[in-house]
């Protein structure tokens, strides 16, 4: 069971999902248009023609080369065992009309407060590696009076309290244990609108100590945030510290690049070859982002992370 996370989702303690405690909501609730991700339209609301009885998929090893490569990619962030059994105490949308409805219309918006979790989760990890790091250079640097977070001849920016972070989580947390009418009548847009300044000070304060490396103008791609990095060719770079927040990488090249502290923080990943690539300390990267990208062994992923499946053939 991870620790990673700061929720308890009831057996486990962890913003993943637990799709044997669901009543298949993801086959359910949401909608999905015939696309390179699937076959066929399904509104939402309506069971997938593989979802059977027990809340399986018929499909579920072929799923990839039945043409369902979305629902390989899909994560609710823990948001299924939520609703089925904590908001919804067990009750299944097959038992009754108002029970199917307000679980759908709940469902959705339970797991964009969970990604959102997730992303303060990292958040108070990095502020608080950070301080541990500098509590560290405090006792180790130079003598006892050597002044806090001076290291290699300059001063660094002294770590920020978590406090904030802390607060902002539980205040997202406090909400996902709403009512129905109450997620309803909730802005989440509104909600991450508030913690995005607390996100980009968190990875700031993290890639401090990584500071990305100078390039040189006209070398490739602009590696910024909110870049056009669509089928770029960045195998082997150096992307350490870099902030990459927003940005279009799919199908990029991005076998054996270092990725060390590099803001992946809504980064379209869609078909990018990880193959070797080194994303052991990627900043916000998420299992989904994981799950529609290509990589192999050799690509290296945070703790707590699962290989996909789907990279043993390389699709």
């Amino acid at each position: 069971m991870s620790t990673r996370t700061r929720i308890e989702l009831g057996r486990r303690a962890d913003l993943g999902a637990d799709c044997a405690n669901c009543f298949g909501l993801c086959c359910v609730a949401l909608a999905f248009t015939k696309s390179a991700d699937f076959p066929f339209d399904k509104p939402a609301g309506d069971p997938c023609t593989n979802l059977d009885e027990h809340d399986g998929c018929r499909i579920h090893p072929q799923l990839r080369e039945r043409g369902f490569k979305g629902c390989t990619v899909f994560d609710c962030f823990g948001a299924g065992q939520k609703v089925s059994w904590q908001m919804f105490a067990g009750r299944s949308w097959r038992d009754d009309a108002a029970t199917r409805e307000a679980m759908f219309s709940t469902f959705p918006l339970v797991r964009r407060l969970h990604e959102l979790l997730w992303y303060l989760d990292e958040a108070i990890t990095l502020v608080e590696r950070e301080r541990e790091r500098e509590r560290e250079r405090e006792r180790t640097h130079d003598g006892e009076h050597a002044p806090a977070g001076a290291e290699h001849g300059r001063t660094r920016a002294a770590a920020p309290d978590p406090t904030p972070w802390l607060a902002a989580f539980e205040h997202v947390r406090h909400l996902t244990d709403g009512t129905p009418d109450e997620l309803a009548a909730l802005d989440v847009d509104a909600e991450y609108d508030a913690v995005r300044p607390l996100l980009v000070q968190a990875s700031e304060v993290a890639r401090a100590s990584t500071p990305a490396p100078p390039r040189k103008k006209g070398n490739g791609p602009a590696l910024e945030p909110g870049s056009d990095l669509m089928g770029a060719a960045l195998a082997g770079a150096d992307l350490r510290g870099r902030t990459l927040r927003g940005s279009i990488a799919i199908a990029a090249d991005l076998r054996g690049a270092d990725l060390d502290r590099c803001d992946l923080l809504g980064v379209d990943l869609r078909d990018a070859d990880l193959a070797g690539a080194d994303l052991s300390s990627a900043i916000y990267l998420t299992q989904m982002q994981v799950n529609s990208a290509r990589g192999d062994a050799a690509t290296r992923l945070p703790e707590g992370f699962a290989r996909p499946t789907h990279w043993a053939d390389g699709r």
